[in-house]
């Protein structure tokens, strides 16, 4: 085929910003975003927290759409990725001569007995999020296993609905192995604020029946709903269908978001890309980084010079607690917490390097330490 065109797989915020930047970028061929989801793009944020706590609606979730003289064809997945082709569930065949990848990840269930009936619920999509609220509506208690951001802003929500809600943390405090024990001390002090039982160091063994809970240090607890909030699983299939390249279970990509094939880009939760100012590749589940890898891959697939080379960031909204964390989001080898009045900040340290940073009511502590992790500066005095 000689006329140009870009297939996006997926409608989420990587797939959205690559389909406007394209454009933007004075991409002139054929653009046709393909989703699974039958829903029009929509905000994801919200769905654990005011979304979830019927403080919104359907309408605050749109987002605006791709822009113009873009084809968007929904709740029809891709199946498959040819050489010059994509194949969906329909049958239908859509030619390209440029491909982004944006097909993002999916809830992970644990291996235990019981996780996979239908009655255990995830968070992920506008679909899920609108089961658990009509779910939370005729319940008196919720167990959340998973101790992580959407676990405790989903935990938090169900409580001010009104149910008992217990949380199933694995670690002694919240987010420990992230984030480190002064952060994790304080996300637990603001779970209990908000009438959270967390059980602490416990880890999900099986589920009965969909909603009794066991594990191996507390005896079995009977709930009325049961969310799995542990982790997520990028959606490689159709990737290692087309033999591209992948790596930590992800798309290998260059900076560019470039894909072991030069026609096909990744950009969002599926793409393990390089960033040359962390000087490696790195993982990133962040909305609002799926945004700017979008960009960098629809302005790469225009032509243009593009680099992914920001510090991953995102903003967790606890309650009314917020949290802004920054960081290549690869370890640290030390923790430097400090107070402030009415906030806190958490500097991470590997080397001599600082390599991410946490705040709390510190927002030029978040936009300096961004800053500094980028050009590989020490922990401030």
């Amino acid at each position: 085929m000689t006329e140009e065109s870009l297939i996006v797989i997926g409608s989420g915020p990587a797939g959205l910003s690559a389909a406007r930047a394209y454009r933007e970028a004075g991409g002139a061929g054929r653009v046709r975003i393909l989703s699974a989801d039958p829903a029009p793009p929509y905000k994801r944020p919200p769905l654990s927290k005011d979304f979830l706590r019927g403080e919104s609606d359907e309408a605050d979730l749109a987002l605006d759409g791709p822009g113009e003289d873009v084809d968007l064809v929904l709740g029809d997945p891709v199946v498959a990725l040819g050489t010059h082709e994509v194949r969906t569930g329909s049958g239908a065949a859509h030619e390209f001569t440029k491909c982004v990848l944006a097909t993002g990840a999916e809830p992970l269930r644990p291996p235990v007995p019981g996780a996979d009936h239908p009655d255990v619920r995830c968070l992920r999509s506008l679909h899920s999020s609108r089961e658990l609220r009509a779910a939370a509506a005729g319940a008196r208690s919720a167990v959340v296993v998973g101790a992580g951001f959407i676990g405790c802003e989903a935990a938090v929500s169900l409580s001010r609905l009104g149910l008992q809600v217990t949380v199933l943390c694995p670690d002694s405090v919240p987010q420990e192995p992230r984030l480190g024990r002064s952060a994790g001390e304080l996300i637990l002090h603001w779970l209990k604020a908000e009438g959270v039982s967390v059980l602490r160091d416990t880890r999900l063994e099986a589920v009965t029946g969909g909603h009794r809970i066991h594990t191996e240090l507390t005896p079995a607890l009977d709930t009325d709903l049961v969310l799995l909030a542990t982790g997520v699983r990028p959606r490689v299939e159709l990737a290692a269908h087309a033999r591209l390249a992948l790596e930590h279970g992800r798309v290998r990509t260059d900076d560019h978001l470039r894909t072991s094939r030069p026609d096909v880009y990744a950009a969002g939760d599926v793409a393990f890309a390089h960033n040359p100012s962390a000087g490696r590749s790195l993982a990133v589940e962040h909305w609002g980084e799926a945004l700017a890898m979008g960009e960098v891959a629809g302005r790469s697939a225009a032509g243009t010079d593009a680099s992914w080379d920001a510090v991953p960031g995102f903003w967790s909204e606890i309650g009314d607690q917020v949290l802004k964390y920054a960081a290549w989001g690869d370890g640290y080898d030390h923790a430097h917490p400090v107070s402030h009045d009415g906030g806190f900040t958490v500097w991470y340290e590997r080397g001599a390097e600082l390599v991410g940073v946490l705040t709390h009511g510190a927002d030029e502590d978040y936009e300096r330490g961004r800053a500094l992790i980028r050009d590989h500066r020490p922990v401030p005095a």
